[in-house]
């Protein structure tokens, strides 16, 4: 527990004092954000904010964790620097988008499969990496399990068969994780449209993650207070627990200068990180499919965004003139357009992205109580 809190707090007061040494840096360099032509009008008024803040956000997040490992004298685990490789891995590919938005004045920042490619390295690394059998501990688990999981484990074990079926399984495992850490980041790179939406929400679902950490790690199997058919067969819950109050940590000291007016942008530097290293706490504390709830609010953004696509290529196939089902997508602009003010939009989405949060872990500890 002492871990946890270092990590949290460090992560938190570095993040407070870097972001703001991020705006007077970034200002100085010229980095703002380029806005989008046909979003609100209301944020014209934002061209020119210093953008790529979440650079701050993965630093203090880096700085907060290894700084709490070092002050405990406990060593980081396969499981903390596969999660710290999937965050600095995927800023990196954010970093160069944001860099583009900049320097070329192009708000769309990287080409599509440009942002694609970077994304597969990452993810597939990130996966192949995680179900190796070297990295498994003393009781045979590996950071990642190579079956699907709602909050334990269940169905086939993709790497369950022998010659080619074994590869097979290895090479559909690493498309699923590639789906949920591409669409993770995606999916909180289009919640990024309001100041101190994503910061807020994302602080909220690793602080969710935390707890989920310290539960896994309190009923792990092995220890002998546990019973075997209630414990959780996760690698280091404990190293999980104490990244995720340093990722919310650092989250909350952004969020000091991104609520709105926003003083700084996260970009799509912190936006792609925070959504690909949520992804990770899903596969490797074996609860993918419970992201879909705790995550709910993302959902809900990267839903609206597909609805309104397919819908307008639909109608315009068939009627030849395209119709939309929202004003603009992703949802959160809608609501500006029906007249709601940002901070309105803003607060009533925190609450949403709180509500997610409530009922998935209801649902974990439900389950847990149905074990028992």
């Amino acid at each position: 527990m002492r871990a946890i809190l270092l990590s949290g707090a460090i992560a938190l007061l570095f993040s407070l004092l870097g972001t703001r040494f991020a705006i007077v840096q970034f200002t100085k360099l010229g980095y703002g954000q380029e806005i989008r032509e046909d979003g609100p009008t209301t944020h014209h008024v934002k061209r020119g904010t210093p953008t790529m803040g979440g650079v701050a956000v993965v630093i203090s997040v880096v700085v907060g964790f290894f700084s709490a490992k070092l002050l405990t004298g406990d060593a980081p685990s396969a499981t903390a620097y596969l999660l710290v490789f999937l965050l600095v891995g995927m800023a990196a590919v954010g970093f160069v988008d944001d860099y583009i938005k900049v320097f070329m004045q192009r708000n769309l920042g990287l080409r599509a499969w440009s942002k694609m490619v970077g994304q597969t390295l990452v993810a597939v690394g990130f996966g192949a990496v995680a179900i190796h059998p070297s990295l498994a501990n003393a009781d045979g688990i590996t950071p990642a399990a190579d079956q699907l999981s709602f909050i334990r484990n269940f169905g086939p074990h993709f790497l369950g068969g022998d010659g080619l079926l074994y590869w097979l399984g290895g090479a559909l495992l690493l498309v699923i994780f590639w789906i949920m850490v591409t669409g993770t980041s995606n999916a909180t790179n289009l919640t990024d449209g309001l100041d101190g939406l994503l910061a807020a929400s994302s602080a909220i679902v690793f602080a969710a993650y935390t707890i989920i950490s310290i539960w896994q790690n309190n009923q792990r199997c092995g220890r002998p207070s546990v019973e075997i058919g209630t414990c959780y067969e996760v690698r280091d819950p404990l190293d999980m627990a104490i990244l995720g109050a340093a990722i919310s940590g650092a989250c909350i000291g952004f969020l000091w200068w991104n609520a709105s007016p926003a003083r700084i942008f996260m970009g799509d530097t912190g936006s792609l990180a925070l959504g690909s290293v949520l992804a990770g706490f899903a596969i490797l504390s074996h609860t993918e499919f419970l992201l879909i709830i705790l995550g709910g609010l993302f959902v809900m953004e990267t839903f609206s965004v597909i609805m309104q696509t397919a819908w307008f290529k639909i109608t315009r196939k068939v009627t030849g003139t395209g119709k939309r089902i929202f004003r603009i997508a992703p949802i959160h602009h809608h609501f500006e357009h029906l007249g709601w003010a940002e901070v309105n939009v803003t607060i009533r989405f925190w609450i949403i992205a709180g509500l997610c949060v409530a009922a998935g872990l209801g649902i974990f500890y439900a389950e847990w109580v149905a074990t028992i």
